[in-house]
C-alpha cells in the first residue's frame, strides 16, 4: 500500500512546492485547504487546481469562520490591506491569528483516519512576512502537542510526523525547488487582494517577486504592477 501523507494546500507558491516535495517522495497526496472567510476565494480556485494538476482522488476543504474572529486583515473588510514592507519587524496586520495552530489541528485529524503518516506544510522563517507560527519553535512544539493528542499515538503507537520541507529555505530556493519539480507555479497565487492580476505591491507579492528575481526566472502569474 502507498504511503499516505496530508498537505496543507493554500493555492499559494510555498504550499504548491510543498506539495511537489511531497509527491517527490512518492506519496499519496491528501490536501486539504480551508475557507476560513477569508476576504477572497482565489486561493481556493488555485488550490483546486493545483490539486487537479496532480489527480488527487479527493481535495478536502474545511469551512471555519475565522472572520468571526477578525483582527485580521485577511479576513475582516473593515481593515485594509498594506503595501508591503518586507523589512518590518513586528508582525503585520495580515497575520490571522492562530490560523496554522487550527490549520494543523485538522490536518492532524485528518492524517489519523487516513493513516496518513506524513503532515506536510509549507511553512518559510527566512522570507516571510514575520507570522508567529511559521517558526521552527512553533512547529517543534506542535509536533509534541500531536505525539500526545492522538489515538493513533496513544493506542496503535503511530506517530504522526509533521513535515516543513521549506522552513530554512530562502523564498528563491524556494522558486528553483519548485522549477526543479515542475510544480505547477503558474497555477498559484499569493497576493492578499485576490484579483484576477496580483497586485504586485503586498507582502507576499514583494516576496514572491523577490524570490523570482534572485532566481533568474520569470513568475508566471499575471501582475497589475511587478515591483522587481
Amino acid at each position: 500500500m502507498k504511503k499516505k501523507a496530508v498537505v496543507l494546500l493554500s493555492g499559494g507558491l510555498d504550499s504548491t512546492v510543498c506539495m511537489a516535495v511531497a509527491n517527490s517522495e512518492g506519496y499519496e497526496l491528501l490536501p486539504i485547504s480551508f475557507n476560513y472567510h477569508q476576504r477572497h476565494k482565489r486561493e481556493l480556485a488555485a488550490a483546486a487546481s493545483v490539486a487537479q494538476h496532480y489527480n488527487v482522488d479527493r481535495h478536502l476543504i474545511i469551512e471555519t469562520n475565522m472572520d468571526a474572529i477578525g483582527g485580521s486583515a485577511l479576513t475582516d473588510p473593515k481593515l485594509a490591506v498594506p503595501e508591503g514592507d518586507t523589512g518590518a519587524a513586528e508582525v503585520p496586520i495580515t497575520y490571522v491569528p492562530a490560523r496554522n495552530l487550527i490549520f494543523l489541528s485538522y490536518a492532524l485529524g485528518y492524517a489519523e483516519v487516513t493513516e496518513a503518516e506524513r503532515v506536510y506544510i509549507g511553512v518559510n522563517a527566512l522570507d516571510y512576512s514575520g507570522y508567529p507560527d511559521c517558526r521552527p519553535e512553533f512547529i517543534a512544539m506542535f509536533q509534541q502537542l500531536a505525539n500526545y493528542s492522538t489515538k493513533a499515538t496513544a493506542e496503535d503507537g503511530r506517530k504522526i510526523i509533521i513535515e516543513t520541507p521549506l522552513i530554512a529555505l530562502s523564498k528563491k530556493d524556494i522558486v528553483l525547488l519548485g522549477d526543479k519539480l515542475a510544480a505547477p507555479l503558474h497555477l498559484t497565487t499569493s497576493c492578499y487582494q485576490g484579483q484576477d492580476a496580483a497586485c504586485g505591491q503586498c507582502d507576499s507579492c514583494l516576496l514572491r517577486l523577490k524570490g523570482f528575481a534572485e532566481a533568474g526566472l520569470k513568475d508566471p502569474i499575471l501582475y497589475h504592477t511587478r515591483s522587481e
